[in-house]
């Protein structure tokens, strides 16, 4: 069994493909199991966020076309259709992109922390339902501590870049007077929370939150002097945002092109600026075409990302040294799992051979023989034991001219030349 990473990512697929592939909150466990039920499977994890949609798990090496087949019928998509976009990582490779997507070397903003929060709900979603596996979950638990050691000895996270920071900040190049603004968000997750702190620090201080459970838009709303609503009541309130951003965890879109238009004509034309980071898009696509919106994606929030990076390339170079010494090291710790079979194998045969001794040496000092005379003889007798077979491999190895095993065997047992 080998491991593997299988997906699509914000740089192999546009969001329009992404969505496709996209697993909601209350669908993972049920894919989870389906996939974890394919015979060619041992352990499974799927990661799913706004820009990648990816699958960690234990495959036979040749049958990678497993998960090709399985992702295709599981979104019922065409045969092949999304094949241009996927990669896959094996092995060392597959454990060395976990490392970089969790410490945010992977992602559209660079270094960003919201991933590793999101690599371990997926982590959490696979342990309850028992899709892991232990070789997966040393995987993942060594990932996190990967990312806290990147997150403590590099600046990679210092600077103030996310999606929600490029959101606010396009919005104050499009706002000659940002503070103005009424902003609507709609969702009540971490990146609308974060927007949300952005746009207070700007000084917005009309924001509107709706949200499907509205207890949760209240209480969120709370924290910014702002007002809670359900999503249902959006068309009631949309005529006063100047602002529209949106991620929620939506398999179909929130705001359509006719309500949007009525908007329009209520604000008599005023133009509203609007962010869809969902994906699935919350905004239908067509309201693009609409005369005074101004809408925008996540991908189209990347050159305002991209020059926000390099603060984080130096941080970034260190990052990836931790984590090659990491891969290493778990590298090495997965091929010390191949001997426990026969280092198991090996005390079994020991203790038994040593327990058969050890009740004759109590019989025969019940029978009287001394203690003394019972202990050589023991000792005698495990030494015999133990060593005769190594011995006469070693025997043959010597007329044979295996020097290999017996220089392994001069490293195992530590035995140093004699000194001249």
């Amino acid at each position: 069994m080998h491991f593997v990473s299988y997906g699509i990512n914000h740089q192999s697929a546009p969001v329009a493909i992404r969505e496709r592939l996209a697993f909601s909150v209350d669908t993972i466990p049920a894919a989870l199991h389906a996939l974890y039920q394919l015979p060619e499977v041992e352990g499974a994890v799927i990661v799913s966020t706004c820009n990648r949609t990816e699958i960690y798990c234990q495959l036979h090496p040749n049958k990678i076309n497993t998960l090709t087949n399985w992702l295709h019928q599981y979104h019922q998509l065409p045969s092949d259709s999304l094949e241009p976009h996927l990669y896959r990582h094996h092995d060392q490779d597959a454990i060395r992109h976990l490392f970089r997507v969790a410490c945010g070397l992977d992602s559209m903003v660079l270094g960003e922390p919201q991933i590793l929060g999101q690599i371990k709900t997926a982590y959490s979603q696979a342990l309850n339902a028992n899709t892991l596996g232990k070789p997966l979950g040393k995987l993942f638990q060594h990932t996190f501590t990967v990312a806290k050691q990147v997150r403590t000895d590099t600046e990679i996270g210092n600077s103030p870049i996310s999606i929600a920071f490029a959101a606010v900040n396009l919005a104050k190049r499009i706002f000659a007077d940002l503070p103005t603004a009424t902003a609507m968000l709609i969702g009540a997750g971490e990146t609308i929370d974060l927007t949300a702190r952005h746009l207070k620090d700007n000084g917005v201080d009309r924001i509107i939150i709706a949200n499907r459970t509205v207890e949760h838009a209240h209480q969120l709303a709370q924290q910014f002097n702002g007002y809670g609503i359900s999503l249902s009541e959006i068309p009631n309130h949309l005529a006063e945002a100047d602002i529209v951003i949106s991620a929620t965890a939506s398999q179909l879109p929130i705001l359509g092109k006719g309500t949007i238009e009525r908007a329009l004509k209520q604000r008599k034309r005023r133009p509203i600026f609007m962010v869809d980071i969902a994906v699935p898009r919350d905004i239908e696509p067509e309201v693009s075409r609409l005369d005074d919106i101004y809408l925008y994606t996540v991908d189209d929030l990347h050159n305002i990302i991209e020059e926000s990076r390099q603060s984080r390339r130096d941080a970034a170079k260190q990052a990836e040294e931790i984590i090659d010494h990491h891969v290493d090291q778990f590298a090495g710790w997965l091929r010390s799992q191949e001997t426990v079979p026969t280092i198991t194998a090996l005390r079994i045969r020991l203790e038994q051979e040593s327990e058969d001794l050890l009740s004759q040496a109590k019989k025969d000092i019940q029978q009287g023989q001394p203690a003394e005379e019972v202990l050589a003889e023991f000792s005698r007798q495990l030494s015999q034991k133990l060593l005769h077979s190594p011995c006469q491999q070693l025997h043959d190895a010597g007329v044979n001219g295996d020097n290999g095993l017996i220089d392994a065997a001069r490293t195992l047992f530590n035995i140093k030349d004699s000194p001249s």
